[in-house]
């Protein structure tokens, strides 16, 4: 009978080794956050009417060249023939202008949040 315990305590043990712990830990990927670009009311019928949009790349342009190659009618809205930035577009990276900073070039990081601001002329 002692043998039988024995046994069956071992069993017991070599099945708990085996199962997936309680709590597992979350993959890596699932932090992992793209810089997400914020599309103004105005933009958001030529970007599937979303209000952000999540991008890859490592400059404030490389995210404004993601943004366009994924939803192209946004170019003609963002950008003049030659291919500057249109002068009514105003563009914030984490509540900065990036006129301040680096202009199209500033550095972007996984989590920003870049916002596309378009100016507002008018009045008396």
């Amino acid at each position: 009978m002692g043998e039988f315990v024995g046994t069956r305590r071992i069993l017991l043990l070599l099945r708990s080794l085996d199962s997936p712990p309680l709590n597992p830990p979350r993959p890596l990927w699932h932090h992992v956050c793209m810089p997400k670009i914020h599309i103004p009311t105005p933009l958001r019928q030529y970007a599937g009417k979303q209000a952000a949009i999540e991008v890859s790349g490592s400059s404030v342009a490389d995210a404004l060249s993601s943004l366009v190659s994924q939803h192209p009618d946004l170019r003609r809205h963002l950008y003049t023939d030659d291919g500057k930035l249109r002068a009514f577009v105003n563009v914030y990276l984490n509540d900065e202008d990036v006129r301040y900073l680096q202009k199209e070039a500033t550095a972007v990081k996984e989590g920003d949040t870049i916002s596309i601001v378009p100016s507002i002329a008018g009045g008396r």
